[in-house]
């Protein structure tokens, strides 16, 4: 499936946020990419305009597609919950995420590398798909004979974020999907409900 692999510092300064991870070049030049991106008089923004630029941002963020995000929101709306913040939390089940977030890999696309190439197991079985939907109470560990690859142990390293919804142990590098998140435990700076207003038109 085609994944975005451009110039990623440029879509952060799009966005005016580094939705990628850490990044220098970024934090030099925290406006908008182009030759008028430093001119303070642009123009105002239609409101079909915020609500697309949301969208997204949320896609790009994860690394979903819109065919894959558009199915999502329709899975988001059919269940129990405010459908924005049902998307947000069907977002973060994926499994590339949860790797990601449990510091397994120092980026999403990074962890959905590791769960394409069957680093990663769920529950003790081999999973390569990224997109995998995990459940409260799925074991999330990294496949034996890929313990000692060099990505993941400096990515283990240097991980210091601590997520209430998730809990890991490095000695086993083995964690727990131990709840769906609530949206207050969710870091994203993503206004949900402009995505649901840009889908529901």
């Amino acid at each position: 499936m085609a994944r975005y692999t451009g110039p990623k510092t440029k879509i952060a300064r799009k966005f005016g946020q580094a939705i990628f991870g850490d990044d220098k070049a970024f934090e030099k030049r925290n406006y908008p990419p182009g030759q008028h991106g430093n001119n303070r008089r642009r123009g105002k923004k239609s409101e079909y305009a915020i609500q697309l630029a949301e969208k997204q941002k949320a896609k790009y963020t994860y690394g979903i597609l819109e065919r894959q995000f558009r199915n999502m929101f329709k899975k988001a709306t059919a269940a129990q919950g405010i459908t924005g913040e049902v998307l947000l939390q069907l977002c973060e089940s994926r499994l590339d995420n949860v790797v990601y977030r449990m510091g397994i890999a120092p980026t999403r696309s990074g962890a959905r590398q590791l769960v394409s190439h069957r680093h990663i197991t769920v529950n003790g079985e081999k999973v390569n798909i990224p997109s995998y939907q995990l459940k409260a109470g799925d074991v999330v560990g990294v496949r034996e004979k890929s313990k000692s690859l060099e990505a993941i142990t400096n990515s283990l390293a240097n991980s210091s974020n601590v997520y209430e919804w998730i809990t890991f142990n490095n000695d086993t590098k083995e964690g727990t999907y131990v709840s769906v998140p609530a949206r207050i435990q969710i870091p994203e700076q993503i206004n949900e409900q402009f995505i649901v207003e840009l889908y529901s038109k």
